[in-house]
């Protein structure tokens, strides 16, 4: 059986003049994992302390993307190199160049925003005819000239009112002339301070505007808006002249920046850093030789074997688990990642995992039409022609299940719910082997005997296959623990040999008896209760093969107590580990009365040949691959969960995540 691959832990020692390089080849690689990498602690303080001239170039870079509002970039900083003095000078250039262009804007925007304030002050002032010099020097009046914000002129006028008369001067209310005798000048200006009254410095004798002045300061307001409409349209063709330039040398001091933090983690002297990691044994040969080439051999290399490393022989640290397959098994990783890493060394159960959730889906969701449908999207995914936020990857699970589908329809007639279509290669297919029929396995009981059987062969196939996957993953833990030496767990206990020759046993004297009529003899239950005996009895015999002392661990009442509790749990458990699968039979029935539902609403909607009969069919079989389709793979997922990892992953392992530049956008 395939194993999780065979892992080396590689010590590099590499010259000051070469880390840079070395750790680029490294991170594009992507299969190597760090091990001797600094705390996080003291990986932040020194990242933050971290001030070369690329980091300035990289935020500079970000500043402007930021800016411009460009797209955000796809993960492929592995395509680009670290920056090197021509692109510093090329970034350089770019920074030059867009901060010149801002500080033009900035200063066209400071001159529009005071030629407005200016014109519309001059706009306040120009009904004004009467010399305010001589309204100020009244002696029975008191008068204020300024400004305030306009959401506040109701509220004064309102607070003034009685003593005081409130002017608004131009357009708007936040100029104002305010006007009370002498006596209340001291209460008028206690709510002027409330509104933050900014008073406004008057020429001697002035009268007013004349209306050319005017002109020619609403000509200059005009101008200046032009220009920064210009220069802001400048601003627009520097980002799509620019946009791939800046994009690419963002990239390449991204990468710098990623470099310079994974320098600072290391251990080093004053001119060699040391790097020490995990690699595919598979891969050392090559990798040695390619970092020989590439610093000219100016590198030291070391390579251990796992149980050479003193932090995995003292149980500190696990061997990180790595799954090599081809594309197909690939895309099933993840449903053995997501339950826990298998520990290094054990057997590889993706191939198992890739044909259980095959078969079992396809059992479950037979339609030939539906399964093409699932097939489709799995190929598009797997083209990237149909981008689902990161699902492409798992576009060949949908084409293996989309086939299992299309070939249990096949068998049961199935084809977007309708069972005349396929009756023509039903009649031809059963016709090699006695009388045509179709379809060629009937799921929805008619009332012939004969579709009742068949209905419950679907269900004794599931509990066949049933008993096929508990087999596997006893076997698994069986082979699993043999090699880790672990014998006690590996003969005795629930998921051992002897909890395996107890299930098997079992099984095989039910078909006995069913198949064969045989009865019950004495040496079955001499096998069975021996069996069960080292099965539930387990504690002290897996300590004796362990080498493990005491032998009764708490006490002889307890592991008695405990022993039968087992007995109790270990036949409940197989049985309902057994009868589990029975759900795969019933989901099998449900998807073909689900399918027989929405045909029989087509047919009252008039049919597949009016618009409204093909809507309610378009609509039901969507429903049917979406909704059901979830259904069915949430509970394939369950059984391979409780029934198959449950037998073999009793321990986790460290999935092997190797080092690879991640950009930031």
């Amino acid at each position: 059986m395939p194993k999780t691959t065979e892992m080396k832990l590689l010590e590099l020692m590499v010259l000051k003049q070469d880390i840079s390089s070395v750790i680029e080849y490294i991170g594009k690689q992507q299969n190597f994992l760090f091990q001797n990498t600094r705390s996080k602690d003291s990986k932040e303080e020194t990242a933050a302390s971290i001030s070369n001239i690329d980091k300035q170039f990289f935020e500079e870079l970000k500043k402007i993307r930021e800016d411009l509002v460009l797209e955000p970039l796809t993960n492929d900083i592995a395509e680009v190199s670290a920056p090197v003095d021509e692109d510093r000078s090329a970034a350089s250039k770019i920074i030059a160049s867009y901060k010149e262009l801002q500080e033009r804007l900035s200063q066209s925007a400071e001159n529009l925003n005071k030629l407005t304030e200016a014109y519309n002050e001059s706009m306040a002032f120009s009904n004004l005819q009467v010399s305010y010099s001589e309204l100020e020097h009244l002696s029975f009046l008191s008068l204020k000239l300024g400004k305030i914000s306009e959401k506040d002129f109701d509220n004064l006028k309102n607070s003034l009112e009685g003593f005081a008369v409130v002017i608004p001067l131009g357009n708007d209310k936040s100029r104002i002339l305010v006007a009370s005798s002498k006596k209340g000048r001291f209460a008028l200006e206690t709510e002027l301070k409330k509104v933050n009254f900014v008073e406004m410095q008057v020429p001697s004798g002035f009268k007013g505007i004349p209306q050319d002045v005017l002109d020619g300061m609403k000509r200059k307001k005009d101008e200046a808006e032009l220009l920064l409409q210009e220069l802001n349209t400048e601003k627009i063709n520097f980002a799509e002249t620019h946009k791939e330039r800046l994009n690419y040398l963002y990239k390449k001091f991204s990468l710098a920046l990623q470099i310079e933090n994974v320098k600072a983690s290391l251990e080093s002297t004053e001119l060699v850093y040391k790097i020490t990691g995990w690699i595919s044994a598979n891969d050392v040969d090559s990798y040695m030789k390619s970092l020989d080439e590439l610093t000219e051999g100016r590198i030291a290399i070391r390579n251990y074997e796992p149980y050479e490393v003193p932090s995995v022989m003292t149980g500190k640290e696990q061997v990180p688990v790595q799954l090599k397959h081809g594309k197909l098994l690939k895309s099933f990783e993840r449903v053995i990642f997501s339950y826990g890493s298998p520990v290094y060394g054990s057997i590889d159960p993706t191939p198992w995992v890739a044909i259980f959730f095959t078969v079992l889906f396809g059992i479950m969701f037979g339609d030939c039409g539906q399964g093409l449908i699932l097939f489709l999207a799995g190929l598009l995914m797997t083209l990237k022609i149909f981008k689902l936020g990161g699902w492409e990857k798992f576009g060949r699970v949908f084409m293996c299940i989309g086939i299992s589908s299309s070939i249990m329809g096949l068998l049961t007639g199935e084809f977007f719910g309708t069972e005349t279509l396929l009756e023509p290669f039903a009649k031809w297919v059963t016709g090699l082997f006695g009388k045509p029929h179709a379809p060629i396995l009937k799921l929805m009981p008619n009332g012939d005997p004969k579709s009742i059987y068949a209905m419950f062969g679907v269900f004794g196939v599931a509990v066949g296959i049933g008993f096929l996957i508990n087999t596997c993953g006893l076997v698994i833990n069986i082979i699993n623990n043999i090699s880790r030496k672990k014998y006690g767990d590996a003969f005795f206990g629930k998921n051992g040999l002897a909890g395996a020759i107890f299930f098997w046993y079992v099984i095989g004297l039910v078909l006995r008896i069913v198949l064969l009529h045989h009865k019950i003899a004495v040496y079955d239950w001499i096998i069975i209760g021996t069996s069960l005996f080292f099965a539930a009895f387990a504690s002290p015999f897996e300590r004796a093969l362990n080498h493990e002392k005491p032998l009764l661990e708490n006490g002889f009442g307890t592991y008695v107590i405990s022993s039968v509790v087992e007995i109790i749990e270990i036949i409940s458990g197989y049985l309902s580990n057994t009868v589990s699968f029975v759900r795969v039979g019933a989901f099998a029935l449900s998807h073909a009365v689900l399918n027989f539902t929405i045909l029989t609403l087509t047919n009252l909607c008039g049919g597949q040949t009016t618009p409204a009969g093909i809507l309610v069919l378009i609509i039901g079989n969507a429903l049917i691959v979406v909704l059901e389709g979830m259904i069915v793979a949430i509970q394939v997922v369950r059984l391979q969960y409780y029934e198959f990892f449950s037998k073999f992953f009793h321990e986790t392992g460290r999935e092997f995540q190797p080092f690879k530049f991640d950009f930031v956008n």
